[in-house]
């Protein structure tokens, strides 16, 4: 293989990055969702959660990711702030 060429398939480096940053926000949305009280939400939740990245792991536009890693982030924390909320 050729200096500076990758195998059909690898991910560049941005695309790995960007791989990990999505990652790591399922993550912090499923130990997020583990504060919810009650189980039917708590389920209900993770399988919106689960289907919501399942529908969208085809994306390939690097801005739509973007925005979308974004939009998830800022679900995130209004989830945050309500179970904050709920718990004060």
């Amino acid at each position: 293989m050729a200096a500076g060429r990758l195998p059909p398939g690898a991910l560049t480096l941005k695309q790995f990055l960007r791989r990990q940053q999505v990652l790591q926000l399922y993550r912090k949305i499923l130990r997020a969702l583990r504060e919810v009280p009650a189980e039917t939400d708590r389920q209900y939740l993770r399988d919106w959660a689960r289907e919501e990245f399942k529908r969208n792991k085809d994306a390939t536009e690097e801005d739509a990711i973007r925005m979308m890693i974004t939009q998830g982030n800022m679900q995130l924390q209004e989830l945050q702030r309500t179970l904050k909320l709920a718990k004060s």
